[in-house]
C-alpha cells in the first residue's frame, strides 16, 4: 500500500486593518495562498495584540497605522510577548520615518498595498522563514534616505518631500493657513493647496494639524522656514 504523502504545512496568518473593505480584501487574497491560513482579522491595533497572543498566528499582517494604537505600536506589544511572531507591515505610502519605527520595533517585512499577490505570497514566506524582506519601492526609499543623509551630514526628515513641499510643511507647522502660505511663498492659495494634499499623502496623516505636529516632532517648523 503507497504511503500517503504528508500535506506542506500552512503558515497561519492574522490580519489587521481599520479599513473594513481592505481588511475583508486582503484576507480573501490570502486564504487563495495555497500556504497560508487565515486564523484572525483584527479592526485595530490594540484587536490585533488581543488576538495574537489568543490565536497565535505565525505572521501577522498589520497596516501600519491605524487609530489608538499604531500598528507600529502593536508590532511592539505583540513581540514583546512572543518575540517569535513574524510582522509584516502593510500600508499605502512608505514614509521613511514609519518604516525605521517599524523596522526597530522588529517588523520582518514592510509592502505597499498597491503590491502584487506574488510580492506579497515572498513577503509571508519570508517572514515565516525567519527572514526579511522589503518591498523594492521602500528599498529604494532606504538608499534615497542614507544618501540624503550623508550628503548633509545627518537625517533628513521627510526626504521623499519636495524642497518646496517641504517650506509649505514649515509654514504649516507655524499655523500658517492656505492665504498666509500663499503669501509668503508669493503663490496661489490654489498651489498652496495642491502642495498641502501632496503632504498630507506623503506623510500619510489625515490633516493639516496632523502633519503640523509630526513637522514639529521632526523639528521642522518653529522658525525654521524661510
Amino acid at each position: 500500500m503507497a504511503a500517503t504523502p504528508e500535506l506542506a504545512p500552512t503558515t497561519r496568518v492574522l490580519v489587521a486593518d481599520d479599513h473594513e473593505l481592505f481588511l475583508e480584501g486582503l484576507a480573501l487574497l490570502v486564504a487563495t495562498l495555497s500556504s497560508c491560513e487565515v486564523v484572525g482579522m483584527a479592526h485595530d491595533g490594540s484587536e490585533a495584540v488581543a488576538l495574537a497572543e489568543s490565536l497565535n498566528p505565525q505572521v501577522i499582517l498589520m497596516d501600519a497605522r491605524m487609530p489608538g494604537l499604531s500598528g507600529v505600536e502593536a508590532a511592539g506589544r505583540i513581540l514583546a510577548n512572543n518575540p517569535n511572531a513574524a510582522i509584516i507591515m502593510v500600508t499605502m505610502f512608505a514614509d521613511d520615518e514609519t518604516v525605521f519605527r517599524a523596522m526597530k520595533a522588529g517588523a520582518k517585512g514592510y509592502v505597499l498595498k498597491g503590491g502584487s499577490k506574488a510580492e506579497l505570497e515572498r513577503a509571508i514566506m519570508a517572514a515565516a522563514n525567519g527572514e526579511a524582506l522589503f518591498d523594492s519601492n521602500v528599498v529604494q526609499r532606504f538608499s534615497r534616505y542614507f544618501s540624503a543623509a550623508s550628503v548633509s551630514g545627518g537625517a533628513l526628515p521627510f526626504p521623499d518631500l519636495t524642497k518646496r513641499e517641504r517650506e509649505v510643511l514649515a509654514l504649516i507647522a507655524e499655523d500658517l493657513n492656505n492665504a498666509e502660505i500663499a503669501r509668503h511663498l508669493q503663490v496661489t492659495c490654489k498651489t498652496v493647496r495642491n502642495h498641502v494634499s501632496t503632504i498630507l499623502g506623503k506623510l500619510e496623516v489625515s490633516d493639516r494639524r496632523a502633519a503640523a505636529q509630526r513637522a514639529r516632532d521632526a523639528g521642522i517648523g518653529v522658525g525654521s522656514a524661510s
